[in-house]
């Protein structure tokens, strides 16, 4: 018999050999660059407008808590003028209501001099027409020293309040 040739046994490569762990790891991880490289990226990578916006809103809330210092400010004035508008419309009141009752006084001594009941009547009708236009000259000046005080203690407000219209408005 005639022998066959004997075929070539021909071997399958061997798989390929995992890579070792460091190798995976360093071939994942971001390449090594030289310090001077990464310290330019680094202030590259820091963005300018986000600074910029960090710095306005710090500026915006210097602004706003000197606005709240200017308010308190015109609160404390306008408290400071109320005050003493007061203290000067309560001395008035004061001198008026002592001279009142020193006319008073007299006008009651002189009733007790009179000698007829008519002479009572007439001394008594112009104490009462005296008193009622003293009355209204004094509540005349009351009103308008009133109205004057509210004006000049209202003013420091009224001062803010324009300043933060014209702050806060030409804003929107």
């Amino acid at each position: 018999m005639a022998s066959k040739p004997k075929a070539a046994v021909v071997a399958a490569p061997p798989p390929p050999a995992e890579p070792p762990i460091e190798a995976v790891v360093a071939a994942t991880a971001e390449p090594v660059v030289p310090e001077a490289v990464a310290a330019e990226a680094e202030s590259t990578v820091t963005p300018q407008p986000a600074k910029q916006g960090m710095e306005k809103v710090m500026k915006t809330a210097e602004e706003f808590v000197a606005f709240g210092q200017g308010n308190v400010e015109a609160i404390v004035k306008s408290s400071q003028i109320w005050v003493a508008g007061v203290q000067d419309l309560s001395k008035a009141a004061a001198v008026t209501a002592q001279a009142q009752f020193d006319e008073t006084v007299s006008i009651f001594k002189a009733m007790t001099s009179v000698k007829s009941i008519k002479d009572l009547f007439d001394l008594q009708s112009s104490f009462a027409r005296a008193a009622l236009e003293k009355t209204v000259t004094e509540s005349s000046k009351l009103t308008d020293a009133s109205l004057k005080l509210t004006e000049q203690a209202l003013a420091p407000i009224t001062a803010r309040v324009t300043t933060a219209v014209e702050t806060f408005g030409k804003a929107a």
